[in-house]
């Protein structure tokens, strides 16, 4: 039987049940579209959302996961690598006399410029300035002696078994057709426990 779509307007919906087969499939079809479409506006849209805030979630762990297995992988070189730079450091360390030792490291200056036949004007250790777990101390030398010697002298003093540095050389002819040599030397040496500790005061002051 068909339907004659001008019968929607003769339709009882108080007697929806003796209207015709086809005008009651509609309505049924009409009702079960808009049940679908209640049933998603209340239901599926918060399920809808829940879903991809997991999916994005569950992106995220995946990332985290490659990150951490790389670091996994490489931690065993990374603890190697700090193995070294902790060896390097004591390595460097050693070369920092300590204060007990730093007497005996001025006279070795003053001992490498005189077994050379220099003769010294000047000799004298300046103020310490502290710079992180060390120390640095100027000494202003003035050594008279023969272009060699000097050449000699400094080449010695680079071979020292502690750190030692020249700064600010100056070369001035003297008599006798020597070399008079003007240089600032930096001496290093590393704090103890108690001057670490006061170091780090002091810097906390200053901030």
């Amino acid at each position: 039987m068909s339907m004659n779509w001008s019968d929607l307007n003769h339709v009882d919906l108080k007697d929806i049940a003796n209207a015709p087969l086809p005008l009651r499939a509609l309505l049924l079809a009409a009702l079960l579209v808009l049940m679908v479409a209640g049933g998603w506006m209340l239901l599926w849209s918060d399920s809808i959302k829940e879903l991809d805030a997991a999916r994005q979630e569950e992106q995220r762990l995946r990332e985290t996961y490659v990150t951490k297995k790389i670091q996994a992988f490489h931690y065993a070189a990374y603890k190697q690598r700090y193995t070294d730079v902790e060896k390097s450091l004591a390595s460097l360390l050693r070369q920092l006399p300590d204060r007990s030792e730093m007497d005996a490291l001025l006279t070795d200056i003053n001992q490498v410029g005189i077994g050379h036949g220099l003769a010294f004007e000047l000799f004298r250790p300046g103020n310490e300035t502290l710079a992180g777990f060390y120390a640095t101390l100027p000494v202003s030398i003035k050594v008279t002696g023969g272009y060699h010697d000097l050449a000699s002298f400094v080449g010695d003093l680079s071979r020292l078994p502690r750190i030692v540095t020249l700064h600010d050389i100056a070369l001035l002819p003297a008599k006798a057709g020597s070399l008079g040599m003007e240089a600032r030397i930096q001496t290093y040496r590393y704090l103890d426990e108690k001057e670490l500790v006061a170091a780090k005061k002091l810097g906390s002051k200053k901030k």
